[in-house]
């Protein structure tokens, strides 16, 4: 703790704080303190001791920190390790079990945090219905890496319109998470990549701040613990398999290792080369975990529509078929499922993101009998393309766990 508690930033007092919290640990905080009581308790002279700043920033920096720049206070909190060699065996083996065959881009991504923190990444969702597992060990560690500037939220804590305790965070974790409103799932998906956050707090007004928060979220809800739509490019899903072995003070052996991991991820280049604005391509992140939860997240208009498609190409034998969304109306008459134009064209561009023909163009038809065969006919119409790959990429179920 600083010999002097306290700053002043413009014309206003603080007193910095540690705040006790649910789970046992500090808070670092900055409170407003009034003038005259800190002269009563340590007398005129002392205020003159106090620093004094214009203004206040939010600055990551884990290797170059400073407290002041160009005049004005960083809240960021400093980084408490400082790097050494070492034996790095459980912690690789740890990043091993939570990233498996992606293990190379767990390592970007842990390099990204501690490199370059100002660096947009994707929402980490690590997923399984059994305990055991290491998802919530693995939040435990990223707090014992990053202290302060990581912080926990809840439901709550996303719907709240109060950000001021959590926006400035560099990691932002959610243990057992079950985000069911849409406007949470929303929320998350906005800031994930936005370089701009309000913060708000009671009873003050609202202002932007620099964002560069990055989502960490745990959950026993594997196929539901979120709804995201399709071709969503913003998730990283990793369903993350039991222990084979638990050991109680694993956690332990981790922190003990955390200087010699950080100068690992120092002297260790980069497996992946920045492509999108979250640095991973949606094809790097995709897992079959991520596939089932968008897949369990459609609703039983998309699925049937999907089924009738795969059948129709499986008879016809071919791998794409042509369509506008009458067709579809038709096709679906044939089953318990009801719809209707508008919500169909909505699913078509919306939720599958196709662009159907400027103009009136011919194309194959397919007709489902009342008898069940399956015939064609050559139409006009601004149709449709959808791709069996498509259909076997977002709605296939069978896929396995990597």
């Amino acid at each position: 703790m600083d010999k002097i508690p306290y700053v002043r930033i413009s014309t206003a007092y603080f007193k910095i704080v540690y705040v006790p919290d649910i789970k046992g640990g500090l808070v670092q905080r900055l409170i407003k303190w009034d003038l005259r009581t800190i002269i009563r308790d340590h007398g005129n002279k002392y205020v003159s001791k106090i620093l004094r700043y214009d203004g206040s920033v939010c600055i990551p920096n884990h290797l170059n920190f400073k407290k002041s720049i160009k005049g004005f206070y960083n809240t960021y909190f400093p980084f408490s390790h400082k790097p050494s060699q070492g034996s790095v065996t459980n912690t690789l083996s740890f990043f091993k079990h939570i990233f498996g065959s992606q293990l190379e881009l767990g390592l970007d991504y842990f390099k990204l945090l501690y490199e370059v923190p100002t660096q947009a990444l994707p929402v980490l969702c690590l997923v399984s219905k059994e305990r055991s597992t290491g998802k919530s060990s693995f939040l435990k560690y990223l707090k014992a890496v990053f202290g302060f500037n990581m912080s926990f939220l809840d439901s709550h804590s996303l719907s709240s319109q109060f950000s001021s305790q959590w926006s400035q965070s560099l990691i932002l974790g959610v243990d057992e998470a079950f985000l069911q409103k849409e406007e949470i799932t929303e929320k998350i998906k906005y800031l994930s990549t936005s370089d701009k956050s309000n913060l708000e707090s009671k009873g003050k007004d609202s202002f932007e701040v620099d964002f560069f928060g990055k989502f960490v979220m745990c959950s026993n809800k594997v196929d539901s613990f979120i709804k995201i739509e399709s071709l969503e490019t913003r998730f990283w899903v990793r369903k993350i398999p039991v222990l084979k072995i638990e050991d109680v003070r694993f956690l332990e052996k981790l922190i003990t290792e955390i200087p010699a991991f950080l100068a690992y991820i120092l002297e260790r280049k980069f497996a992946s080369e920045r492509k999108t604005r979250m640095w991973f391509t949606s094809k790097q992140i995709w897992t079959p975990a991520l596939a089932r939860l968008m897949n369990n997240n459609r609703n039983r208009v998309e699925k049937e529509l999907a089924s009738i498609l795969t059948m129709v190409m499986d008879t016809l034998e071919v791998d794409c078929l042509d369509f506008i969304p009458m067709d579809l109306l038709q096709a679906l008459g044939k089953s318990r499922v009801r719809s209707d134009l508008t919500q169909l064209r909505k699913l078509l561009k919306i939720n599958w993101k196709l662009e159907n023909q400027k103009n009136s163009l011919q194309y194959s038809k397919f007709i489902i009998w009342t008898d069940g065969t399956i015939g064609v006919k050559e139409v006009k119409g601004r149709y449709f393309t959808v791709t069996r790959t498509f259909l076997e990429d977002n709605f296939d179920e069978t896929m396995t766990d990597t």
